[in-house]
C-alpha cells in the first residue's frame, strides 16, 4: 500500500507552553482513526499512513509532547501520561472526532489502553502492536534482561556509565539525558539509541547500523527514561485491573513472536485476561511495524477493524 499525503496539517495549543504537530490522511468522510506513536518520544511517521485503508479511514497522526515536530522538544516539564490522555480528547474534540478506532504500537499501545479505560466513550475499538502492559520487568527487560540476548551491546551500553552507576542503568542514563548541558545528554543519548535500534527488527534493514539524528535520539531517550522512572505515571498493573473496561471494545493484538523490546508475554497475558480481542501472532516479525510481516499483520487489523465497525454501525 503506498504512502498517501495529508489533506490536513497543523498544529494544538495544548497548554503550558505545549504544541502538537497533527496530521490527517485518508478519507475526510472514513472511520476516524487516531494512530499513537511509541517511544514514548519517537514521534509519527509518514510511512506509517500505509497501515491504513486511506479509501475506508480518515487516519489522524500527532506527535506526543516533546516529540516529534510537537514542541518544545524533548521538554519534561507538564508531561505525564495524564497530560497526555489530556492531549488526546484535546485533539478528538478540537477535530470534531465523536468517537475513533485507537491504534497504538509498543508505549503507544500502553497509552491506548489506558485512554481507553479513561474515555472508552470515545473509542470504538483498538489496534494494539508490541504490547506494554507498564510492569517493572519490562523495564528490568529493557535495562537488563535483554543481555542475554544481545551481550556486546549491553556492554557498551552499561560500561558507558562508572562502576557505581551500573546497578541501576535506568537512572544513571536518565541523569545524564536529564542534564541541560548538551556535552552531557547527546552522548548518552547516542549510546542509549545505539544499544536499542538493532532490536527493533527481526531482521535489520541495510545500513540500520547507524544511530541517526542526534537530536531524534535525545528525544526518544529522554522520554523514554523519563516514563520509566516514573512508573509510566500510572498504578502499578493499572491495565489489568481494569480489564472488565476493555473487554466491552473490540480489538486485535498483533505481536511479534520473536520481539525483542516488548517480549510476546506481555500480549499473551494481555489476550488470556482479554480473550474477546483477536491476538495475532507473527511468526516471522519482531518488534518494528516496519518488519514486512508486522506490516502485513497491521494492514489485517486495521481493515479486519473498520469492517467489524462498519457492521456494528449497520446494525444499529
Amino acid at each position: 500500500m503506498s504512502v498517501v499525503e495529508p489533506f490536513d496539517v497543523g498544529w494544538l495549543d495544548v497548554g503550558e507552553g505545549h504544541r502538537l504537530y497533527y496530521e490527517q490522511s485518508g478519507n475526510p468522510a472514513g472511520i476516524p482513526a487516531v494512530m499513537l506513536h511509541g517511544g514514548p518520544g519517537d514521534g509519527s511517521r509518514p510511512g506509517n499512513r500505509r497501515l491504513f485503508d486511506p479509501e475506508t479511514c480518515r487516519l489522524i497522526m500527532f506527535d506526543q509532547r516533546g516529540a516529534g515536530r510537537s514542541t518544545p522538544a524533548a521538554g519534561l516539564r507538564a508531561n505525564t501520561t495524564q497530560h497526555l490522555l489530556s492531549d488526546i480528547e484535546c485533539l478528538r474534540e478540537y477535530l470534531g472526532v465523536k468517537r475513533w478506532l485507537v491504534s497504538g504500537g509498543s508505549w503507544g499501545s500502553f497509552l491506548a489502553m489506558v485512554y481507553a479505560i479513561a474515555r472508552p466513550d470515545s473509542v470504538l475499538g483498538l489496534v494494539l502492536r508490541g504490547v506494554v502492559l507498564g510492569g517493572a520487568d519490562q523495564v528490568d527487560w529493557w535495562f537488563n534482561g535483554r543481555e542475554i540476548m544481545f551481550p556486546e551491546a549491553h556492554e557498551r551500553m552499561r560500561t558507558y556509565v562508572p562502576p557505581d552507576e551500573q546497578d541501576d542503568l535506568l537512572r544513571a542514563y536518565y541523569r545524564r539525558l536529564a542534564d541541560e548541558d548538551p556535552e552531557v545528554h547527546v552522548p548518552a543519548a547516542l549510546r542509549l539509541r545505539e544499544f536499542m535500534l538493532p532490536m527493533t527488527r527481526l531482521v535489520p534493514a541495510d545500513g540500520a547500523g547507524g544511530v541517526g539524528d542526534p537530536a531524534h535520539a535525545l528525544r526518544i531517550g529522554r522520554l523514554w527514561t523519563h516514563y520509566c522512572v516514573n512508573r509510566f505515571f500510572m498504578p502499578d498493573n493499572h491495565i489489568l485491573d481494569n480489564i472488565a473496561v476493555l473487554r466491552l471494545l473490540p480489538a486485535v493484538i498483533v505481536q511479534g513472536r520473536y520481539d525483542m523490546v516488548t517480549p510476546f508475554r506481555a500480549a499473551y497475558r494481555l489476550s488470556q485476561a482479554w480473550p474477546q480481542a483477536q491476538l495475532v501472532a507473527v511468526h516471522e516479525g519482531g518488534h518494528s511495524a516496519d518488519d514486512p510481516a508486522i506490516t502485513a499483520a497491521l494492514q489485517y487489523a486495521h481493515n479486519h477493524m473498520v469492517s467489524v465497525l462498519r457492521r456494528s454501525a449497520q446494525s444499529q
